[in-house]
């Protein structure tokens, strides 16, 4: 039981990396964007990605949880609402992308602003719950 929690421990670790890497992607992606429709398509393939980020910290988690015989500690219940806050803004900035007008002309760049500022958020939310846990 040990050897699966201190497995599900550095996976879980990696998938939090992951998450920082898609986030820093998904900012490098939006910066260079010139074209809604160009940036659509890429952000349709590249979602996923993220959503699976999410889901294998989450999946992760739910291991440790079950190895530690579904002890809720205050560490836990705050990440699952930090998994489930990262979810929703992901939704969120999805949603808008999805109907965001390819003819309107500050359309790219309001959503620019928009994600831009989700993407910060869910940066400080990684980091923060990162530094807790790992201090």
């Amino acid at each position: 039981m040990n050897e699966m929690y201190d497995m599900s421990i550095v996976t879980h670790n990696y998938g939090v990396l992951g998450i920082l890497l898609v986030v820093f992607i998904n900012l490098f992606l939006l910066m260079q964007a010139k074209e809604i429709g160009k940036y659509k398509r890429i952000m349709h393939l590249f979602t996923p990605i993220g959503s699976l980020a999410i889901a294998s910290v989450i999946f992760t988690g739910i291991v440790m949880m079950a190895a530690k015989h579904l002890a809720f500690s205050g560490a836990n219940i705050v990440m699952i609402f930090f998994a489930i806050a990262i979810i929703i803004l992901e939704v969120k900035r999805a949603k808008k992308l999805k109907y965001l007008p390819n003819k309107e002309e500050n359309a790219l760049q309001n959503f620019k602003t928009f994600a831009t500022k989700i993407l910060f958020f869910e940066l400080f939310l990684t980091l923060s719950i990162s530094a807790w846990m790992w201090a």
